[in-house]
């Protein structure tokens, strides 16, 4: 029987000369479910085999940024530029060989930057350290795509990841499946599909293992993002482009790539030069989607100098929790003043979900 990566070039194979219409779409279907089965099994045993020496990153800050892009376009440059890390810098491929971590400090937020190895073609199957690199990624809270105004080829960076399993600026499909023992599987669909029948979600399921459940979708979806939601070991993350060097060339040109790269967040930069770091750091607070929130301590004015820095979504709770630990045990009330509030000094519990620029006092027990 042919080993696992055997099986899986045997899959790309009949894909790639399988032409996609209607009688064959249910033929792709399982194709995509298997392979994606397959590489996740392998991925699993690589993960038990001998480990590899990789990059260890202790975790700091409010949020985690990492910048992804191939080799020499800048990415130590903007390091030493923006935080407080010193990443050696040289004009010729591979000069980090491990990753740099830098704080950058910015609106109240303390945000880490991680200077990574560059990534290239194959990377995902550990073409050039390309496994370490990537498992760094995947802690991330933000990924920020770094190319070279003269190498602009972003889609091999954006297949690189998504082979490693992550998804830049996606959401998870509106899909809920319910495990059961017995009556195999039911589909049910609460809007018109576009490429998915009954039948083709029977046989995909099928082909993970999953012989009884109740499946709801609940979106117009492909096979892509239900394979995505059956596999459950994706990693869904905002993503931007820093363009560097745009100093070297006409601003025609720079419309050209701009239009080029339609519907990504783009930001011009010259890293070595400073140039358009001040909008760069913007976007990605923007993209980590903080919220500042201004503590009130009982009996005393609020602080409105140093703001709590959040996500947003974030609930009193969560507050609690970024505090101190035994804040959320000994939690009796909370009281709100801003736009989260029905009025002013509103008394609320560990669920009120807080809103930017709140003011809170949190009252524990003695």
């Amino acid at each position: 029987m042919p080993n696992i990566e055997e099986q899986i070039k045997e899959v790309e194979d009949e894909l790639a000369k399988t032409q996609y219409n209607k009688n064959t779409q249910h033929h792709i279907g399982r194709l995509k479910a298997k392979m994606a089965r397959l590489k996740d099994e392998a991925e699993l045993r690589r993960s038990k085999g001998p480990k590899t020496a990789g990059y260890a990153v202790r975790k700091s800050g409010n949020a985690t940024v990492a910048i992804v892009g191939f080799p020499s376009v800048g990415k130590s440059t903007l390091l030493n530029k923006i935080t407080n890390a010193q990443s050696a810098v040289a004009a010729y491929k591979f000069t980090t060989l491990t990753c740099v971590p830098g704080l950058m400090e910015y609106k109240g937020a303390k945000i880490q930057i991680l200077d990574l190895p560059g990534l290239i073609k194959d990377a995902s199957k550990g073409k050039g350290r390309g496994r370490e690199v990537l498992s760094v990624v995947r802690s991330a809270d933000l990924i920020l795509l770094m190319i070279d105004v003269f190498e602009t080829n972003i889609q091999v960076l954006v297949e690189e990841l998504k082979t490693a399993n992550l998804r830049l600026n996606q959401r998870p499909a509106d899909i809920v499946i319910a495990k059961k023992t017995r009556g195999g599987i039911i589909v049910n669909f609460t809007t018109k599909q576009s490429t998915l029948d009954e039948d083709l979600v029977v046989e995909m399921m099928n082909e993970y293992g999953h012989t009884n459940a109740d499946i709801v979708i609940r979106e117009d979806i492909d096979e892509d993002q239900l394979i995505d939601y059956i596999s459950g070991n994706r990693l869904f993350l905002p993503a931007i482009v820093a363009i560097n060097k745009t100093d070297l060339v006409q601003p025609d040109y720079l419309k050209l790539i701009e239009k080029r790269l339609k519907g990504w967040t783009l930001i011009p930069i010259a890293a070595e030069k400073g140039v358009g770091l001040d909008r760069l750091k913007e976007e990605m607070y923007k993209a980590l989607r903080f919220i500042r929130i201004y503590m009130k301590p009982q009996g005393k004015d609020a602080d409105m100098v140093e703001p709590l820095v959040i996500k947003d979504g974030s609930d009193i709770g969560m507050i609690c929790d970024s505090i101190h630990r035994d804040f959320k045990k000994n939690f009796r009330y909370a009281q709100i003043w801003g736009k989260s509030a029905r009025f002013p000094g509103q008394i609320v519990g560990l669920d009120h979900k807080v809103r930017d620029q709140d003011v809170v006092t949190i009252i524990v027990k003695r």
